[in-house]
């Protein structure tokens, strides 16, 4: 083997081990690109991005470093104006690089259908309670008439088989319990234990929180970027949706489906409380009389119908202001 071969080789090995490890880092630095992790289901999104990220940075670097190495180590001499060789397709490295990216897509789809799974979550077309074969349920989501098939002591073991959690937000605690009613274009929150309704979510943190999830009009979306969970809310039917919240602080829900003129106006604060502070805040809202919360979609429909001059399409009249203990 002479001389050159071998720093060739070295050289491949080299840049190997490089792109390896600077595309792990890479993928590490992916976690800061993204929200606080508010929720205990957040990890599990986390690391999906983390694998894409580092995955994808492998590839590139991968492809640019072979690009470079070809320029820098096999450029034509100078005035060499001829024709390479003659070479004919090479069946191993054809079978390779068909392979490679068939078993990289296999792998994503396998790790992203196995969060999807432990997340739990149901789309629109599938309503049916998702069960998880990994025995991890940190997201849940069902019908509410599959939920009412099960018992009370089926549920319990359903959450006492669920590792996923920490000790302190152990799915043997009590579950918090909150309806939430989605409609053109306002969220309507509400709180059996004290009879309380509010346009704001309040949570309480390091506690399960099941949420039942309803449509006043049209598919809407329940979405919570910083605790990585997304809901379609489909009209006729109560969705029974689970999460634990981990971290106090104010975040925001948006609707993440289309729906209508004002959607994007279809906002609220979710509110980490700590048990305590939740409690309290409960206490305080139940004592205030029911008022008009504000909506922003009534205010810009009612300015746009004053207008003397009509423009656009004609739309849906947002509904009523919701009455609410604490329009927040």
């Amino acid at each position: 083997m002479n001389t050159r071969k071998t720093l060739n080789i070295l050289t491949v090995i080299t840049g190997a081990i490089a792109v390896t490890f600077t595309s792990l880092w890479i993928g590490k630095q992916a976690y800061s690109w993204l929200p606080p992790q508010a929720a205990a289901e957040s990890h599990l999104i986390d690391d999906l991005i983390s694998f894409l990220v580092t995955l994808g940075a492998f590839i590139f670097l991968g492809v640019t470093s072979t690009l470079m190495y070809s320029v820098i180590f096999h450029r034509a001499k100078k005035d060499d104006f001829s024709d390479g060789p003659a070479i004919e397709g090479n069946v191993a490295i054809e079978v390779v690089w068909t392979a490679i990216p068939i078993l990289l897509v296999f792998w994503i789809a396998g790790y992203s259908y196995q969060v999807y799974e432990q997340m739990g979550i149901q789309g629109p077309s599938q309503l049916v309670h998702l069960h998880n074969p990994m025995g991890m349920e940190s997201a849940y989501a069902a019908t509410m008439e599959d939920a009412g098939t099960r018992g009370h002591g089926d549920t319990e073991k359903e959450l006492s088989a669920s590792p996923s959690l920490p000790l302190s937000a152990s799915n043997l605690e009590p579950v918090e319990k909150i309806d939430v009613l989605a409609k053109q274009w306002a969220w309507v929150f509400h709180y059996p234990e004290r009879d309380v309704t509010s346009s704001e979510l309040h949570l309480p943190s390091d506690r399960r929180v099941r949420l039942v999830l309803q449509s006043e009009d049209v598919l809407h979306g329940f979405y919570i970027p910083a605790f990585r969970l997304k809901q379609d809310i489909i009209p006729n039917h109560a969705i029974d949706f689970e999460f634990t919240p981990i971290r106090s602080g104010e975040y925001r829900l948006t609707d993440s489906q289309y729906s209508g003129t004002y959607f994007a106006t279809m906002q609220a604060n979710v509110v980490v409380q700590s048990p305590e502070e939740y409690h309290q805040w409960l206490a305080q809202a139940a004592s205030q009389k029911p008022s008009p919360a504000k909506n922003q979609a009534a205010s810009e429909y009612a300015q746009a119908s004053t207008q003397p001059v009509k423009t656009g399409w004609a739309t849906v009249a947002p509904a009523a202001s919701p009455l609410v203990n604490y329009p927040g």
